[in-house]
Parts: structure tokens; sequence; C-alpha cells
């Protein structure tokens, strides 16, 4: 064969392919949105986002979730906490929206105030804080209706309204 020569035709005998059966992809699992900080590690700062978080470690900083925060016995959290469920078997220095459920296990602490639907506190649970038992929580009704600590007027010089020297009171309103 040369070189400009044109190439022999070669008849090929086609032979039919039988169709593959295609299967079907498996439906894959809902991936778990769910975030361990481990024991031994801190983490500072906010957090947000929708799943689970469990806490072994620290957590320095405030956390928002749609979702739950479970507090485990190794665990602190030092900061507001808002979540739908909140479950503490640690320790929590900051006050705590559950706008579902909040569960203090007997190992778990909470220093700060605690605003839910339910709450419960098994024995041994320490809550050193307020709790208010609400109807419906929406986080962002609560932080509305919160005083800011530094607006509070407290200490050996505060006076209640209608304490004290009546004629005195009497006397302002003029």
């Amino acid at each position: 064969m040369g070189f400009f020569s044109k190439p022999k035709e070669v008849e090929v005998e086609a032979t039919p392919v039988a169709p593959q059966e295609v299967e079907e992809i498996p439906n894959l699992p809902t991936p778990l949105t769910s975030t361990v900080i481990a024991s031994g590690l801190t983490v500072s700062g906010k957090l947000e986002g929708e799943g689970v978080i469990q806490v072994e470690g620290v957590v320095k900083g405030e956390i928002v979730l749609n979702g739950a925060v479970i507090v485990t016995t190794t665990g602190s959290i030092e900061g507001p906490v808002t979540a739908n469920v909140i479950q503490v078997a640690g320790s929590i220095k900051g006050n705590c929206v559950a706008r579902e459920h909040m569960c203090l296990e007997k190992t778990g602490s909470l220093e700060g105030d605690v605003t839910t639907i339910s709450l419960i506190v098994h024995d041994g649970g320490r809550l050193n804080g307020r709790s208010n038992m609400v109807n419906e929580v929406d986080a962002r009704t609560v932080a509305k209706h919160r005083k800011p600590e530094e607006d509070l007027e407290f200490g050996p010089n505060y006076k209640a309204e209608g304490s004290g020297d009546h004629k005195e009171h009497r006397d302002r309103k003029k």
C-alpha cells in the first residue's frame, strides 16, 4: 500500500448486542447533619445551622441551631444556646432557649436562665437561674422582651416603686 493509496474497504460483520439491563440507582440515605465537638477540643465563636451538635469538649460562644444540642458529661458550653431541643449532662454557663424541650440530666448543670415549653430536671441536675415556661417559644420574641443585664437596677441603693416613704412617692408624682 502506497503512501497516497486508498485503504481497502474491509467488511465487518456486525454482531447484535443484547441490551444490558440497567440497574436503578438506589436511593441514598439522607445524610445525617450532626457534628461532634470531641473531648479535648475547644471551639470558639458562634455556631449556627441545622442538625444535631453533640458537645463532648468545650464551646466558647453562642449556639443558634434548628435542631438539637446535646452536652455530654465531659462537655461544656460558655455562652447562650438556642435550639429546638437541649439535653445537658455536662454544663452550660449562659441563657438557654429551647423551642420544644430542655432536659437537665442528673450530672447536668445550667448557670443561666431557661425559656422553654417543656423542662425536665432529673434528681441531681442543677439549675442556677430562672425558668420561663411558655406555650410556644420564638427565640426572636424572647430576645426582644428580655431586659439586658446592664439595664437592671439592683444594689443597696435601689428602691422599688411603692417602697419607702409614701409621702415622698406622692410628692414625686405631682
